[in-house]
């Protein structure tokens, strides 16, 4: 009985080459380090004031589902989220890595069922080395057609129409400011400067 438990150790062994050289060796520096740089991609994805060392519950589920931590089976969005609630301090809305890291070991007995902690942790940690946010590539074309369309002068209604010339070019100061109008006549009156010519008519 105690020969087939050192096989079956030995399968599982030979089941996750990848993780049998310096990865499993001592604590799995590397593979944290890795997934530290992940946890920072994440954290300030979709968030220009991030700083890198907090993730909010948002972009903790887009980690999760990007690299495959939720497979709808055994890991649920609705467990990601109840595991993040139960990590995070009470009084804020996001995590730091330490507490990540909490999180992911709570995640992964659950992700790889049959699976020791350490084992199932370091599986997981396979999945969220080097991975960033996904669809990167799609918020860039975005951006450009948007930038695109806010340039293009044609489209300009009202005040901002005045201040472009049908090639595009920019008026500079005429098109910027009320230039006074001393006729004495109402702005866009249509018989501007018939005034005179009525007076003239008539003597």
């Amino acid at each position: 009985m105690a020969g087939f438990g050192r096989a079956e150790s030995g399968a599982v062994c030979a089941d996750i080459p990848a993780f049998s050289g310096s990865m499993a060796e001592g604590s799995g520096t590397g593979t944290v380090t890795e997934v530290e740089t992940a946890f920072r991609k994440f954290a300030v994805h979709g968030d220009t004031k991030a700083t890198g060392k907090e993730m909010s519950g948002k972009n903790f589920v887009k980690l999760c589902k990007d690299c495959k931590v939720i497979d709808g089976k055994n890991v649920t969005s609705t467990d990601v989220d109840i595991v993040f609630s139960k990590v995070k301090a009470k009084s804020v809305r996001v995590i730091n890595f330490e507490q990540f890291i909490q999180a992911m070991s709570e995640l992964a007995t659950k992700r790889f069922k049959g699976k020791g902690q350490e084992e199932a942790l370091q599986l997981l940690y396979g999945q969220i080395a080097g991975k960033e946010p996904a669809n990167v590539g799609v918020t860039k074309v975005a951006k450009a057609a948007a930038v695109d369309r806010l340039t293009d002068s044609s489209k300009y209604t009202g005040s901002h129409k005045e201040r472009f010339d049908e090639s595009g070019k920019g008026k500079g100061k005429v098109g910027r400011e009320d230039i006074p109008d001393s006729s004495g006549y109402v702005s866009a009156y249509k018989g501007q400067g018939t005034y005179e010519n009525k007076v003239k008519d008539n003597e």
